[in-house]
């Protein structure tokens, strides 16, 4: 696999990316490995790093609960634990728990996920859960990383022994120090400690009559260092107790070194599995910090820019509180040698090198702050020629150095080079520059790469217009305010506005005058053209915004017009049932009124022979028959708008007989699946109803009812 160019990386500022991702790692391996970070033409190693940072960045992104990367890497231990006899320090015992749980809580992590972050997952496959280390070094030390009085009955012992004579000492000190205070012997600060020992601080004239041995003085000579008589004899024995203690450490942890050194591929598989998640750690907080996606990534060469950012840029203005305006394009088959012209400071180079800098980070295994429904492919090489190389070491000039590089491009160049051309021929004469340059844009189009140039020279231009796999693109510009707008647009050439540009920068427009009766009118009339042409560009573009603005706004005034109409209908047939009913009311009352009026109270014919009781009964059977008939069709017409529901076919449920899932079977080391969540484990012990089943590094107690026999 052929390295990428250099120049190119250099000239696209990729040490930049390199230094922010090297400071958000954790370790010193992977450091030096995001410092060297370069692009890579393996397409599928690079696909498949890109997937698994894409990964990592969901997990942090859905706020998945994945633990922290906290710890210190492993080389010196790998580096000690082979060698026969070697030690540990205390700290690399300390740093080997660390790694080990921490890596128990990833296994844990992927555990019910593997299936959602399969990449990541795939790089757990040395490592494995266990408890053997962890278990062994807490045998030995406490959680605050020190050596345990019971790590052995010999240190209990020596320890016992220790704490029992600095028992002595110290009572011993305060007894002589309170006896020869009251005598006003002692200096003001009355102790001191002297190689680890307490001594009397005691005032020089007075040395010779405290007993004991004289250990120091001031540096003055005032004061005089003396420990006490009583206590040098069990000085000297707490010194060969500590010795004895340092021994017996140095022999546990000797034999602790013994046993670990057996896990020593588990510990490299830690080393190796931590330092690769420092390593997409640091690679998934830069994609944060710059909005950076996965594009669609295609294998036919293919670039489809939307919404795309320079990140260096971006995140500049960002600190300065400016606004950064993204470029969206397309290079394909049918474009693939872009030609941008334009103004000066317009943008040309910066659209260039977003192109190009997002290239290269994709190739280097880095998400790109593009939207994610940008797409891209893979090139062989990126090659680029942008700014004033020149060189007083090989006393190039700025001239000579670009011909160089185009004798390199022209001998590398295929079908999967981008090239990245900025002021594409300067340096010589206009003419005979333009001419060289033309040339060598043939050449480098019947290579069939891909390119992008950036050029103000007119025959260019024109080249890219006639090719039919070429195509001109432009930066727009303002012409009343003559001002830039550092907006790409694809499909035509630009003007270089250079008498524009002298306008807004205070030039007189006399010179200006006299600078274009200098000029041939043809070129003349060519700029002016291609000024005029970005007006109209400009004006149509306006017109269509408009238009689409307008559009929406009669769309939103028709979808207004249309409700408030449906909720007027809806009024007006609810005035309607409204007035329906109490005309009903009416002739039912006036009807009720004929009724009563015909009614004479002071009858004494029985009801069933007065033919105003039979009138009144008829009226009421037909009346009571309209109102069903309503209430039918009312309900017959709210059912048929009622949206329908499926209809579930009921299930006959069957109580299942005792022995269908074979409880009775299920003994100590049977393989069992819980019947709710279908896991599956093994029997590890059975006390009545409750068994204890390990799922995978799991165990849990369950009622055998809710377990099925398996084998």
């Amino acid at each position: 696999m052929k390295g990428f160019d250099q120049q190119t990386l250099h000239d696209l500022e990729f040490n930049q990316i390199r230094e922010w991702l090297a400071a958000f790692s954790i370790g010193a391996t992977a450091q030096k490995r995001l410092e060297n970070l370069s692009p890579n033409n393996d397409f599928d190693a690079i696909e498949f790093e890109l997937l698994r940072l894409n990964e990592f960045k969901r997990i942090r992104v859905e706020g998945e609960s994945f633990p922290a990367l906290d710890f210190e890497e492993l080389l010196a231990e790998i580096k000690l634990l082979p060698i026969h006899n070697a030690v540990l320090q205390q700290e690399g015992f300390v740093r080997i728990t660390r790694a080990s749980e921490l890596v128990n809580h990833m296994l844990h992590f992927f555990d019910k996920r593997s299936q959602d972050f399969p990449n990541l997952f795939a790089l757990l496959k040395n490592v494995y859960f266990t408890r053997e280390l962890i278990e062994a070094i807490e045998k030995v030390f406490d959680r605050r990383g020190q050596i345990k009085d019971d790590a052995s009955p010999e240190l209990f012992a020596i320890r016992q022994q220790i704490a029992k004579l600095r028992n002595q000492i110290n009572r011993n000190f305060d007894k002589e120090m309170r006896r020869y205070l009251k005598e006003g012997l002692l200096g003001d600060t009355k102790e001191a400690f002297i190689n680890e020992r307490r001594v009397l601080t005691v005032q020089s004239s007075h040395k010779r009559k405290i007993g004991g041995m004289v250990v120091g003085s001031s540096k003055t000579g005032s004061l005089t260092f003396i420990e006490p008589a009583i206590n040098i004899p069990l000085n000297n024995e707490l010194e060969m107790s500590l010795d004895d203690e340092r021994k017996e450490i140095f022999r546990i942890l000797q034999e602790l070194t013994r046993e670990i050194a057996h896990h020593l591929p588990l510990i490299e598989a830690y080393q190796e599995l931590l330092v690769e998640f420092d390593f997409i750690n640091a690679k998934t907080k830069l994609a944060l910090d710059l909005n950076a996606n996965l594009p669609g990534i295609v294998r036919n060469t293919r670039i489809e820019l939307i919404d795309a950012f320079h990140p260096i840029l971006w995140k500049t203005n960002k600190g300065l509180g400016k606004v950064t305006l993204p470029q969206s394009l397309i290079l394909d088959a049918n474009s693939r040698m872009l030609v941008i012209s334009g103004p000066n400071a317009g943008g040309k180079s910066i659209t260039l090198k977003t192109i190009g800098l997002l290239q290269i980070m994709l190739q280097a295994g880095l998400l790109i702050p593009v939207h994610e429904n940008s797409k891209f492919c893979f090139f062989q090489q990126v090659l680029t020629d942008i700014g004033d190389n020149q060189s007083i070491e090989n006393e190039l000039s700025t001239y000579s150095y670009r011909l160089k590089r185009m004798k390199f491009f022209l001998k590398v160049s295929n079908r999967r080079t981008l090239l990245l051309l900025d002021e594409f021929g300067t340096g010589s004469d206009p003419e005979l520059g333009g001419a060289l340059a033309e040339v060598f844009f043939e050449e480098l189009y019947k290579r069939k790469s891909y390119g992008v140039i950036t050029t103000h020279y007119a025959n260019i231009k024109l080249k890219a217009d006639r090719l039919p796999n070429a195509v001109n693109g432009c930066m727009l510009f303002n012409t009343e305010t003559l001002e830039p707008l550092y907006r790409f647009s694809m499909g035509q050439p630009g003007s270089s506005f250079t008498f524009e540009v002298a306008q807004m920068n205070g030039i007189p427009m006399d010179l200006i005058e006299q600078a274009k009766g200098k000029l041939d009118q043809n070129r003349v009339k060519m700029d002016h053209l291609l000024n005029e042409l970005n007006k109209e560009k400009m004006y149509l573009q306006r017109l269509n915004k408009e238009h689409i603005e307008a559009q929406e706004l009669a769309n939103n005034a028709r979808m207004e017009f249309i409700e408030k109409k449906q909720r007027i209908d809806e009024r007006l047939r609810n005035q309607q049932e409204l007035a329906e009913k109490n005309n009903l009311f009416i002739n039912s009352g006036k009807k009720m009124k004929s009724f009563i009026d015909r009614y004479q109270t002071r009858t004494r014919k029985k009801d069933a022979n007065n033919p105003l009781m039979e009138d009144v009964r008829k009226y009421l059977m037909v009346e009571k028959s309209k109102i069903e008939e309503a209430k039918r069709k009312t309900e017959l017409i709210q059912a048929q708008n009622k949206p329908q529901k499926p209809v579930a076919k009921k299930r006959k449920t069957q109580k299942p007989e005792e022995d269908v899932y074979q409880r009775d079977k299920i003994v100590v080391g049977s393989i069992v699946k819980m019947i709710e969540t279908k896991q599956s484990g093994t029997v590890e012990e059975i006390k009545g109803h409750i068994l204890t089943v390990a799922f995978g590094f799991m165990r849990l107690k369950v009622e055998r009812e809710k377990l099925m026999w398996i084998k």
